[in-house]
């Protein structure tokens, strides 16, 4: 969701994120039966999800086609791969290093699940990044007025499309971290969370219209919206996956 914030200040969406997560996951699930160690498959997920949001931001900047159009299209286009690819068949052969990644815990008292950790580190990184650099910036002129940000010599094209690089890595993560908590992948997998992301993201006070936003409202939506949607806690965590 953080990700997607940033894309959406920058006046931006990006609608494959769940379709991201899923290809991920199925090359994770890949690399696994292949019998690769667990840091080949963490890294087999972030690269697929690196490639596929480099494709958007290629055909958003260079295309000139709306975002939600070409993200439309891109959506279909990775869940239709994992569709093809596994047909109504699942992946269920995963090192147990791998599995532990989500299935355990990095301190045992509170009960600090890595996804936990890992959601915020990312608040911590993004907010810093957002409200504390030029760059952060650069990217609310973009989304308040892309032609004046151009004018003023902000790189448009170049920033938007590693935003859409940046959107894929992320989901690539979650993707990865989906597959190491259920241990089973699915060509359903992280079906309809485009939605859910980017209803945290508007619900945490960012602007669809772009140049409006902050990260701290956006951790406090997920929060709230992983209490109310799935029980969140820290011995259950997919909404904090999601969020990631």
């Amino acid at each position: 969701a953080f990700a997607m914030a940033l894309l959406i200040i920058a006046g931006e969406i990006d609608l494959s994120v769940g379709a991201i997560a899923a290809l991920s996951a199925l090359t994770v699930g890949l690399a696994a039966a292949a019998g690769l160690p667990p840091a080949v498959l963490v890294a087999t997920g972030l690269f697929t999800g690196l490639a596929c949001g480099m494709v958007n931001g290629f055909l958003v900047t260079r295309i000139g086609v709306p975002s939600i159009v070409i993200t439309i299209g891109t959506m279909s286009l990775f869940r239709g791969i994992s569709q093809v690819t596994l047909g109504d068949q699942a992946l269920t052969q995963f090192p147990s290093g791998f599995t532990n990644l989500s299935q355990s815990y990095l301190v045992s008292w509170p009960p600090l699940a890595l996804s936990f950790v890992l959601f915020l580190i990312l608040a911590l990184v993004f907010g810093l990044v957002l409200h504390g650099t030029a760059f952060g910036r650069t990217l609310y002129a973009i989304g308040a007025n892309p032609v004046a940000a151009r004018f003023s010599g902000i790189a448009v094209a170049k920033t938007r499309f590693w935003l859409f690089a940046l959107s894929g890595l992320a989901a690539g993560l979650a993707g990865t971290l989906l597959a190491s908590r259920f241990g089973v992948v699915r060509p359903n997998a992280a079906l309809g969370w485009e939605l859910d992301v980017i209803t945290m993201v508007i619900f945490g006070g960012v602007s669809i219209a772009g140049g409006v936003g902050s990260i701290p409202g956006v951790v406090l939506a997920a929060f709230v919206l992983g209490f109310t949607t799935f029980g969140l806690s820290l011995l259950n965590v997919p909404g904090i996956v999601i969020t990631v």
